[in-house]
């Protein structure tokens, strides 16, 4: 049984503050925003007992499911610029977890792959990973999640 709970963020009563939001409250971008931080927050608390951080997790996630991805794969999926994703690989080799090889195919590519140990981690980041899911849909009932994703799919053109 999933006991975690999803927390809202921190927020102060702006309205006895004398401070009028209505002009961020009905935006998209803004509540957006403000539920990432929320369950990003989640995330992290979640992959701490790891020493994982969301960002590491997304980019040990995808070299597991495709191993001998590129790194140029991988910041074009993942959206993050190249400088980003070296200090991330740096880390995940430092601890043993992630490795890059010369690609068999273009001599300027390293592929991407993991280690025993990094499939270890993986498949614990996918545990708590799960549980932090749970916590949403726990929060929002699976209709709502299923149509939350819908609707972030469709604005993200996927």
């Amino acid at each position: 049984m999933n006991t975690r709970r999803l927390k809202p963020i921190e927020h102060r009563d702006d309205s006895k503050a004398g401070i009028d939001l209505s002009g961020l409250e009905g935006q998209v971008g803004y509540l957006l925003r403000r539920a990432q931080l929320a369950v990003f927050d989640d995330f992290s608390v979640a992959l701490k007992a790891l020493n994982l951080r969301p960002g590491q997790f997304a980019v040990l996630n995808l070299i597991g499911r495709n191993a001998g991805i590129t790194q140029n794969e991988v910041c074009a999926v993942l959206g993050i610029q190249r400088a980003n994703l070296v200090t991330v690989l740096d880390e995940l080799e430092r601890r043993g977890v992630a490795e890059r090889r010369p690609s068999a195919t273009d001599r300027r590519a390293n592929t991407l792959h993991l280690t025993i140990a990094g499939v270890r981690l993986l498949t614990r980041a996918l545990d708590a990973q799960a549980a932090h899911e749970g916590a949403i849909e726990s929060r929002l009932g699976k209709a709502e999640r299923d149509r939350l994703l819908k609707i972030l799919r469709h604005l993200t053109g996927d």
